[in-house]
């Protein structure tokens, strides 16, 4: 059976479709209003070999937290709904990812009990970007993304998805790079854990029997 989930969440804050294959090859058609986080979308689906759609819009006028945040969540509800009982996956993964001078680990269990261990140490300055012609909306925030909302993201998405999931930086100089090396490393965590184990395909990797998910609205 194929392992697809879609979800639409909208809320007075936000509105986010995504749609999610988890056995896909790593394409990404991506509307999404700040331009780093859909640099980071893309390079997610891309290093996870997921196939991944999302349309979402949100207040921006307020804050860039709400949607960076709902965003986290909704892929994560997606994962959990793909994965359904989860029989017959590896469970784990982990990846150790360089990137330049940045070197990031990720280590994944998809457990149904969600945790997250975040050590990123970002600066907390914005990162800026050219101003660009796409729009009032973009244009407001092509300036900078606020790189504090990247913990809000895997808080969001770990709760939703029922994982434990450890990010951290062992070393490294620029945030962007630091935050690249994090999505890329956690995608192939991911993947290696949601693939599924030719010796196992008809188990639950659990001595319980159940790898059941506490998600989070």
């Amino acid at each position: 059976m194929p392992r697809i989930a879609e979800i639409v969440r909208k809320t007075k804050e936000t509105d986010i479709r995504i749609k999610l294959n988890l056995d896909g090859k790593g394409t990404a058609n991506l509307v999404y209003p700040i331009g780093f986080m859909a640099h980071m979308l893309n390079t997610f689906a891309r290093h996870g070999l997921f196939d991944l759609e999302i349309t979402a819009s949100g207040d921006l006028e307020v804050d860039q937290h709400h949607l960076v945040e709902d965003t986290g969540i909704v892929l994560g509800q997606c994962f959990a709904r793909a994965l359904g009982e989860k029989r017959g996956i590896r469970r784990n993964g982990s990846c150790l990812f360089p990137m330049d001078e940045t070197l990031a680990r990720a280590a994944v269990d998809i457990s149904g009990r969600p945790f997250l261990f975040f050590a990123a140490s970002l600066s907390g300055t914005p990162l800026i970007a050219a101003e660009n012609d796409a729009g009032p909306t973009a244009a407001q925030w092509s300036g900078a993304f606020q790189t504090d909302t990247i913990e809000d993201f895997w808080q969001g998405f770990t709760g939703a998805a029922g994982c434990n999931l450890h990010l951290e930086i062992l070393r490294g100089r620029s945030d962007h790079h630091k935050i690249e090396a994090l999505f890329k490393a956690a995608a192939r965590s991911l993947r290696s854990a949601a693939e599924i184990d030719e010796r196992a395909q008809d188990l639950i990797p659990s001595t319980k029997g159940s790898l059941d998910t506490l998600t989070i609205a």
